[in-house]
């Protein structure tokens, strides 16, 4: 084998001065991060063809505030593909017919706040990876590669109508990593149950979290001053880094040009050697991507005045926020948030766990919606993602009682449509319309109803819930440890 390759080696050397000068590596015109791989590319279990289901004879809700009373929903190659009264919608010789007759019948929910899976059930040390508090900024990092696909909380999550989640890293840091968005089904990698093409975000956070980690150990930021200094000093060098790699493209090209020039014109001066690229740097390409336009930005911020300072940071240094996270103050700037498009992730009622979390109102969401902003209403819960429809009826009565003209149309778009927008997957998701991902949740009444549970729950249009079908475990880790009731 060496002699072989040796023998190539000199032929090689001997036709070197007949044959034309070997063509330039080809290299792309930005250094791709090693997370841009798309989900299609990853998936080494695909999914089985989901049989065609026919869900008839209940009341529709769409998600655009349209409702069908006595309706129809035909799910096929997992995507919804007719919505119509009963009778409209043909059914298919195979298909898998629901009855849902006096029951609803509304898109699969959407949380754009969730730590499951990186501080998964039970919460235990061994089991904590949602937070690298090793430095302020590690926007190197990604919750992917924390995800745990047994965790039993995300079985429970998908019986509460749950279909599509963001798994966010924690808020000990200024710069707390990459976020993903994950369809639920029962898969075994993280990278696989990938929402196909969804964006990926950047969760930051303002206010006490980081300033108490790194204030307690004597370091920075210790202040809000500090984590204002932090992120703006990282988007300074991320904005260095990208004009490095925009300069490299630039010389990388013209030496292409010459390059070619040469071969075709013997009596064109041949280029110098190629240039090298910058060094990569994980975390600066993360950022950089985020000055692109190409990741979303979420930001845990509690108070309103920070939530503007936030903004005007953004504006400063370049980038576009998508969403405050918590946002318990969003309701004093609802004006400001509905002006410049920018999302507000709420809970319903939690308030008063920490300074910061103070001055709320219930009715936070219904402010910011009767305002023109987009709210959703979301978790950070493995127990309050299971009762999300409750949660946002909680916060629509509260808007109710100040006088809000409001209704229940308005909060599911907030556990569906909204958050969808805020994820930048509402071209596939959030609304029962033809053409959309086949998530679907039927439920026995009202989904804003405290009596109401869902029956059946697809994930592009597989039966990944089924409430009187017998038990099915998804994750392993509850095999042999659950006491289960067994019918005499």
């Amino acid at each position: 084998m060496v002699t072989r390759g040796l023998g190539f080696f000199l032929i090689g050397a001997a036709a070197c001065a007949a044959s034309p000068e070997p063509a330039p590596e080809e290299l792309p015109d930005r250094i791709p991060t090693p997370y841009a791989r798309p989900a299609e590319e990853a998936v080494l279990e695909p999914l089985p063809a989901a049989r065609p289901v026919l869900i008839e004879g209940g009341t529709i809700w769409v998600g655009d505030g349209t409702r069908i009373e006595d309706g129809a929903v035909l799910l096929a190659d997992g995507r919804v593909q007719a919505v119509g009264r009963r009778g409209q919608v043909s059914e298919p010789d195979e298909a898998f017919r629901v009855d849902a007759q006096g029951r609803h019948v509304t898109p699969g929910l959407v949380d754009t706040h969730s730590h499951m899976g990186v501080y998964p059930q039970p919460g235990v040390a061994a089991h904590a990876d949602g937070n690298e508090m090793t430095d302020p900024t590690t926007p190197y990092v990604f919750s992917e590669h924390a995800f745990w696909p047994q965790d039993p909380a995300i079985e429970a999550a998908v019986a509460g109508g749950v279909t599509t989640i963001q798994v966010l890293p924690g808020s000990g840091n200024v710069i707390g990593g990459r976020s993903v968005t994950l369809k639920l089904h029962p898969r075994r990698s993280a990278r696989v149950m990938r929402f196909p093409g969804a964006p990926f975000g950047l969760k930051m956070a303002c206010g006490e979290n980081p300033k108490r980690v790194y204030g307690s150990r004597g370091q920075q930021p210790m202040s809000r001053m500090g984590n204002i200094y932090k992120l703006r000093e990282a988007f300074l060098r991320a904005r260095e880094y990208r004009h490095r790699i925009r300069q490299y493209s630039k010389e990388r090209a013209e030496y292409e040009e010459a390059w070619e020039k040469a071969q075709a014109d013997p009596t064109a001066p041949k280029p110098k050697d190629p240039p090298n690229p910058p060094k990569r740097d994980l975390g600066l390409e993360t950022l950089a991507d985020v000055l692109d336009g190409e990741i979303r930005v979420h930001i845990h911020c509690y108070r309103a005045d920070e939530m503007v300072q936030m903004l005007a940071l953004a504006d400063e240094l370049g980038f576009e926020i998508s969403t405050f996270h918590h946002a318990v103050e969003a309701y004093k700037i609802a004006d400001v948030l509905a002006d410049r498009d920018v999302h507000a992730a709420v809970w319903a009622d939690w308030w008063g766990f920490k300074v910061e979390a103070y001055d709320t109102t219930p009715a936070n969401a219904a402010i910011l919606a009767a305002a023109g902003a987009t709210p959703n209403v979301h978790s950070d819960s493995p127990i309050g993602i299971q009762r999300l429809s409750h949660e946002a009826a909680k916060a629509l009565a509260a808007g109710r009682r100040m006088g809000l003209d409001l209704d229940e149309d308005d909060a599911l778009r907030w556990i569906t449509l909204n958050p969808a927008k805020a994820l930048g997957i509402d071209d596939r998701v959030g609304t029962l319309e033809r053409g959309k991902m086949a998530d679907v949740v039927v439920w026995t009444g009202s989904p804003f109803s405290i009596y109401s549970e869902p029956t059946h729950v697809f994930v592009d249009g597989h039966l990944e819930y089924e409430r009187d079908r017998p038990s099915r475990r998804w994750s392993d880790f509850l095999r042999g440890t659950a006491v289960e009731e067994v019918k005499p």
